[in-house]
Order: C-alpha cells, then structure tokens, then sequence
C-alpha cells in the first residue's frame, strides 16, 4: 500500500470516529458540554477539515499536517473525556453519567486520531519534511 493510500485510510478511519463522536454529543443534547468544550470540539473540526483537505488532495504538508493534528486531536480529546473534571474543558467520562455508546464514540476519535498521527509520523520518517520550492526569482542570477 502506499504512503498516499495509508494516509487517506488514516483519514478515513478518523473521520469516521470523529463524527460518531460528535454524533453522540448531539445525541447527548449540547447542553450535556460546556461553552469551552463545544469551542474546543468546533477548533478541532476546522483543524480536521483541513488536515483531511491536504490529506485527500496529496498535498506535499499533509503527512506532517496529519502527524501534528492526529496527536494533537488525540491528546486533547483524551484531556477532555478521559480524565477526571480539571476545567471547563472537562467533560469527564469516567465521572459522567454516560453509556456504552458515548465510550465507544469518543475511543473511536481518539483511536482514529493516533492512527492518522502514527501514519503521518512514518510517512515523515521513510520521506522526510517536504521544502518549499525555490522561487523562479531566487534562482535568477543577480544583476
């Protein structure tokens, strides 16, 4: 298989999870969050959107965009729902009244979120960091 293919894979398997897991907070009725949880779940939406856009677009950023924000995702989704209540951030699982369902969701994210990281940190790996281009005025001989 190869890298694009594993990262779109990656991709895929997050997005699923990421919805399942907001498609339980809907279910769960937004009022269940705080303010500060649903900005922090809108921050990582947009982060998602435009991870999976480079993703699927085979941009040259996109292992290195999917390394940071699939460890990122995954780390701040377990701060939120896997510890016990710390800030307004919290929306504590183990301390919540929550079925099996809402366990099932939010793992799904953070499984898929360490999965598109894992990729994207192999992908960099075995490629390394992609440059920027020179310019066609940085390669013109002085005059």
């Amino acid at each position: 298989m190869t890298a694009d293919r594993r990262l779109r894979t990656a991709g895929l398997l997050f997005i699923a999870g990421f919805l399942a897991h907001n498609a339980d907070h809907a279910r769960r009725g937004i009022d269940a969050v705080t303010d500060h949880v649903v900005w922090a779940g809108t921050t990582v939406a947009v982060v998602a959107a435009v991870t999976l856009t480079l993703v699927f677009t085979r941009h040259p950023w996109a292992p290195a965009v999917a390394m940071a924000a699939g460890f990122s995702i995954a780390l701040g989704v377990s701060a939120s729902h896997l510890a016990p209540e710390w800030s307004a951030l919290s929306d504590s699982l183990p301390q919540g009244d929550v079925d099996a369902l809402t366990w099932i969701a939010v793992m799904s994210e953070i499984l898929g979120a360490l999965l598109l990281g894992a990729v994207g940190l192999g992908v960099v790996r075995r490629q390394g960091l992609p440059t920027p281009a020179p310019s066609r005025r940085s390669a013109q001989p002085a005059r």
